[in-house]
């Protein structure tokens, strides 16, 4: 293709709450098994893009390391690659990306050193399915300067969320809109653009001489009637996960079969970095109805409509209804969860009661996994006392332990003694 792209990941925003206190939202996992960069990142190599950067900020960490190759996505090539850029202290800068134009300025030498005529420009917190060649058409055909990829929203409570446009006869847009309280229009912005590389460098060099930093607000918006902006509307499926209610929505709606098959089954496929885990195991007595269960899981209780991501350890007499739970969550015997989000590597305890009424409630409940588990197989197990042999005897129970000589005034272990 001939066009090269750029992935938007560094943004945060509150509204996600809890769920973005220690990762970008487009880290976020999506489906049991991706991260909602996934989308963007398998839309570029199944259009044929073959030089992509990622443009992060707000809590990397997570979504650095899951970009640590490019071999998922096939990007791995002599020519091109996956490139992953953070703001960097430089002579003339100091200052983290002020807005989406400024990191597209931070980080213009990616620009000036394609050959590539078209840029791409997508967002990293969006899910859905896209064959950017037929944007690209679309756009030299009608001779644009700027196409902005558009959507219904059929929903009036989240127009504010997006940028708000009305089109012609001929889709030039005629207004733009950004995020505004109300709207007779439907019509929004995906954040998905194509516009030709020698311009987009000519526009945001001029931006950042007028000191303006935001792509939609100081481009978009202010050069709709000088340039020629045209909109290219879908019909497909497509989510924006950037608040806590519509990453939890996204994730149900993977429950229904036709959009399981139309990401997973249906080429081109979602691709993403692969862990090696072994296969969900479902203990006897455990109950699993219409949900995504993914690898290294062990289910020993009843899960119903819901999304259990890895690793997750489901006790006993557990009841998770309606619930989507993060990586690695251990979920201690008879705990409820229902119309939940659990954050990864939770250990909720035994005997917990979740529910959101009304809402999606967040859990975050940070507990030691392995204390609970000493103290519950002391307790269950009655571990106070057994013979080995007739000689010999072992005595194990778990306290606490202060000898003033610790950095930590209470340490909770097991004490051993053996009798002969």
């Amino acid at each position: 293709m001939r066009a090269i792209g750029i992935i938007l990941a560094g943004g945060n925003n509150n509204r996600m709450r809890e769920l973005s206190n220690k990762r970008a939202i487009a880290a976020m996992p999506i489906a049991g098994s991706y991260r909602s960069i996934d989308f963007a990142l398998s839309n570029m190599a199944s259009s044929h893009i073959q030089r992509v950067a990622v443009l992060t900020q707000y809590n990397a960490r997570s979504l650095n390391e899951h970009l640590s190759s490019s071999k998922w996505w096939d990007f791995g090539r002599k020519q091109g690659g996956l490139f992953v850029f953070t703001p960097t202290i430089t002579k003339e800068n100091s200052l983290w990306y002020q807005g989406t134009a400024d990191a597209i300025y931070q980080n213009l030498e990616f620009l000036k050193s394609s050959h590539e005529p078209y840029v791409v420009i997508a967002s990293g917190d969006c899910v859905y399915k896209m064959d950017y060649n037929k944007v690209l058409e679309y756009h030299i055909a009608k001779r644009a300067d700027v196409t902005v990829v558009c959507t219904t929203c059929d929903n009036p409570s989240e127009i504010e969320r997006f940028g708000v446009l009305r089109m012609n006869e001929d889709c030039r847009i005629e207004e733009f809109e950004e995020k505004p309280m109300v709207s007779s229009y439907n019509t929004i912005s995906t954040g998905i653009y194509v516009i030709r590389r020698r311009q987009l460098i000519e526009l945001i060099e001029r931006a950042a001489l007028e000191g303006r930093h935001d792509f939609v607000k100081d481009i978009l918006i202010r050069y709709k009637n000088l340039k020629r902006i045209y909109g290219y509307k879908i019909d497909t499926y497509w989510s924006n996960i950037s608040t806590a209610e519509a990453y939890y929505k996204t994730n149900m709606d993977f429950l229904k079969p036709e959009i399981r098959n139309y990401f997973f089954k249906q080429e081109p496929t979602i691709k993403t970095k692969i862990d090696d885990l072994p296969p969900a195991k479902y203990n006897p007595g455990a109950q699993v109805k219409n949900s995504l269960v993914a690898s290294g899981c062990i289910i020993n209780g009843t899960v119903e409509n819901s999304v259990l991501f890895k690793d997750v350890f489901v006790g006993n007499n557990c009841v998770i209804k309606n619930s989507v739970i993060l990586n690695n969550v251990y979920l201690g015997d008879n705990t409820h969860i229902e119309n939940c989000i659990v954050e990864s590597r939770d250990t909720i305890r035994a005997n917990s009661y979740y529910c959101g009424d009304g809402e999606v409630k967040i859990v975050v409940e940070k507990n030691d996994r392995y204390i609970l588990s000493v103290i519950d197989a002391y307790v269950d197990a009655e571990l106070s006392d057994f013979d080995i042999s007739k000689d010999l005897g072992l005595q194990i129970q778990p306290v606490i332990f202060n000898d003033g000589r610790s950095r930590i005034p209470n340490t909770i272990g097991l004490q051993c003694s053996f009798k002969f």
